[in-house]
């Protein structure tokens, strides 16, 4: 039997390992009283407990800050770019006005 169809068996006999849970902390935070009444009542409707209500806020807000990142370095490489964006322009002017003039 070849090393290879060894590893093989060996490994089709192997446990299967499970995929690991994200791992998770336990944080303590203060709350006015009334935000918790709100937040609870929200997550109740929404069917949900209160710690993944927080939790998917916190994600959204995080998910909105890498967006308006994203976007404040979009505009950065735009500025820092754009001598070099209005040199092709004019490089390709020629073909788009040929285009826009076969246009009837």
């Amino acid at each position: 039997m070849t090393t290879t169809r060894v590893r093989k068996i060996a490994s089709a006999a192997a446990p299967k390992r499970r995929a690991a849970k994200p791992a998770k902390k336990r944080v303590l935070i203060e709350f006015p009283a009334a935000g918790l009444r709100r937040a609870d009542d929200a997550a109740r409707a929404a069917g949900v407990s209160r710690s993944e209500f927080i939790r998917a806020a916190v994600e959204r807000q995080l998910e909105a800050r890498d967006a308006e990142e994203f976007e404040r370095e979009l505009e950065e490489a735009y500025k820092a770019n754009a001598a070099f964006n209005l040199q092709i322009l004019k490089e390709f002017e020629h073909v788009d006005r040929e285009t826009w003039e076969k246009i009837p």
